[in-house]
């Protein structure tokens, strides 16, 4: 993808962070596969919470960093991810699902 302000490239990877990969049938590639957490082991939450961002931002120019999972209800986690463009800024992003 092209250069972005850090504004845009923050919005971007929301979108693709909250949208559910596999949702949009023209586009079956865009999205993330996040909404599946509330159904890995609390252990190992966030290293696949790590693996679905990266695998939805795959083809933008930012590399996820960090990412911090915390149950919110019975059904609902909030994923905290770092990222870092190829500039070398970082941002955080935080979703909800």
């Amino acid at each position: 993808m092209g250069r972005y302000t850090g504004r845009e490239r923050r919005q971007r990877a929301l979108y693709r962070l909250t949208c559910r990969r596999g949702a949009l049938c023209f586009l079956p590639r865009l999205g993330s596969r996040l909404y599946r957490l509330g159904r890995e082991k609390t252990a190992a939450r966030d290293q696949a919470a790590m693996q679905m961002a990266a695998e939805a931002l795959a083809d933008m120019d930012v590399t996820v960093v960090e990412a911090r999972v915390r149950n919110v209800s019975d059904d609902q986690v909030t994923a905290e991810f770092t990222l870092r463009a190829k500039t070398g800024a970082q941002t955080a992003v935080e979703v909800t699902v």
